[in-house]
């Protein structure tokens, strides 16, 4: 199915609202949120908080009523909407790119059921997704985070070493480990609504099988914060080290089935489809901060009465002039990448190829066009009177989280040639 380029109009509208509220709500706490990276947003949060809720509750209904009528056993028709089965993606994906283009570390800090959401649609049952995301769509701000890097288990998440035993007696599940760099953790542990989806391993015999994720909801036994993480860049986001210590879970937290199968089981695959749905988000993030950084030099450039002669043929371009030209044919590319991602996501297409190449060519894109933003501008671009540096410092996490650059580049080639794990590592 090909690719529709036209947003529909209700997401149009949408994003003449969210490009509002990061323009005016988000841009000009910028600076400030940076300089204190600790610093929680209370009230901003509480501000945005009506009109984030109300759009995640538009989309979340429509998954509502899809998952109502599963579990019902009916079989809804598909509404298309411009050749996709669902925009449910799209629209997430333009909202992302909108509030990093506001500010990244701000849109990570803001409540949401974030990379948790993301968990519980790719593993969890029916009644699961019903009864844990009805949570981000009402009442007061409530953070969903997700945990899965370890100190011994980064790129490698099959590797996690956090354990999950069952306790029969208490019908509970035992959770001990550490998770390091859990984006919004300490967030979500402090609101009484909150939760993180940890993935621990039932069983370590089973290898990559024995993944499972589980609900820990706030205020859990044995959950801790234990480090809030000092960063180089998007300082707004909360990022935390989060200990458990025979943390009891109840039963029923444990996403999809507890059976380890060795064949055809959601345990490790779970974990890859909730990047899939993921990556290509973070690379929505990626270029929104690479639109502000290129929209920032064109601005600056045209105050010095230099315009971008698009059709010039390039010989008789200057190199400043060049380099602009280059900054968006890569942004393009990305963005097309990206998009060529979403739409298979609203299509239910598995993605996992196309998810990582727009995850790197994003990360990749956006480090470029950032330090070529500051290189252009010079000493005022390094200088932090302009948000220039902050981009630059913000965009390198893109090519760092949810999987290296290195890794996806590892899973394209993998896909792309056919290769296993063991083939090509």
């Amino acid at each position: 199915m090909p690719i529709e380029f036209e947003t529909p109009e209700n997401i149009e509208q949408q994003k003449q609202m969210i490009q509002w509220i990061a323009d005016s709500t988000m841009r000009p706490f910028s600076r400030e949120l940076d300089e204190n990276e600790h610093a929680r947003p209370t009230a901003f949060v509480d501000a945005l908080w009506p009109v984030l809720s109300g759009q995640q509750a538009s989309a979340l209904k429509k998954i509502e009523k899809q998952l109502e009528a599963e579990a019902n056993g009916e079989a809804p028709a598909e509404k298309k909407s411009n050749g996709r089965v669902s925009n449910h993606y799209l629209s997430t994906m333009l909202m992302v790119e909108i509030l990093s283009w506001g500010d990244a570390g701000i849109y990570l800090c803001l409540p949401s059921a974030a990379l948790g959401g993301s968990a519980i649609e790719a593993v969890g049952t029916p009644e699961q997704k019903l009864r844990l995301l009805k949570r981000f769509t009402e009442g007061d701000p409530v953070w969903g985070a997700m945990a899965m890097t370890e100190p011994n288990a980064g790129s490698d998440t099959s590797a996690i070493q956090t354990t999950a035993d069952f306790d029969e007696d208490a019908n509970e599940w035992i959770l001990n480990g550490e998770k390091i760099f859990c984006t919004s953790g300490g967030l979500a542990l402090d609101e009484s609504d909150g939760l993180v989806i940890v993935w621990a391993t039932v069983d370590r015999d089973a290898g990559r099988a024995g993944m499972k994720p589980f609900v820990v909801e706030a205020g859990s036994h044995g959950v801790k914060v234990v480090k809030e993480e000092i960063k180089h860049g998007i300082r707004a986001s909360n990022t935390v080290a989060i200990s458990f210590n025979d943390a009891r879970i109840p039963a029923d937290n444990i996403l999809g089935s507890p059976e380890v199968q060795t064949k055809g089981g959601r345990g490790f695959k779970g974990a890859m489809a909730t990047f899939d749905a993921s990556r290509p988000l973070v690379a929505a993030s990626a270029l929104g901060i690479a639109r502000a950084s290129v929209e920032f030099v064109k601005e600056k450039l045209a105050e010095e009465g230099i315009e971008i002669p698009y059709g010039t043929p390039y010989h008789k371009l200057t190199a400043v002039q060049r380099d602009v030209m280059e900054m968006e044919a890569d942004l393009k590319a990305a963005y097309l990448l990206t998009m060529r991602s979403i739409s298979l996501l609203d299509q239910k297409i598995s993605n996992p190829l196309e998810a990582s190449m727009a995850k790197v060519k994003a990360g990749k894109a956006t480090t470029r066009i950032t330090q070529k933003s500051v290189e252009i501008l010079g000493m005022m671009g390094y200088t932090r009177e302009w948000l220039v540096e902050k981009w630059m410092r913000d965009g390198r996490i893109n090519s760092i989280y949810e999987g290296t650059d290195q890794i996806n580049t590892l899973i394209v080639a993998r896909r792309i040639l056919g290769y296993t794990r063991r083939e090509l590592a």
